[in-house]
């Protein structure tokens, strides 16, 4: 069993910065892929970026350039740093951690809302 727990979310002008964090608790995160999606008001959740247990990154291309999703393993924290966010950034940001075993194993945080406005 995996818990996830978020933080760092809130609210910055456009053009600004934040840093998302997400705890994870139990055993072997470094075997976990782990994943950042986001829902954004009456829209479907839409992954944001996701990496490997080895460090390997993918990111959407609406954030290719401006969100760097990395992990540490000896903490068992996900990050995704935000830069250059826009109102169409506005959205509940979750951490999502999955794992092949005899099938798919996959875990979701509850969440942190972050709002781009000015």
């Amino acid at each position: 069993q995996v818990q996830l727990v978020e933080s760092g979310g809130g609210e910055v002008q456009p053009g600004g910065s934040l840093e998302l964090s997400c705890a994870a608790s139990g055993a072997d995160f470094r075997r976990y892929n782990m994943n950042w999606y986001r829902q954004a008001s009456r829209k479907e959740r839409e992954l944001v970026a996701d990496v490997s247990g080895g460090g390997s990154t993918n990111d959407a291309d609406s954030v290719l350039g401006r969100f760097t999703i990395s992990r540490d393993n000896d903490k068992n924290t996900q990050y995704l740093k935000m830069n250059s966010l826009q109102p169409v950034d506005t959205a509940v940001y979750y951490c999502h951690a999955t794992l092949f075993r005899t099938g798919w194993i996959d875990y979701w945080g509850r969440g942190t809302q972050v709002t781009v406005s000015s």
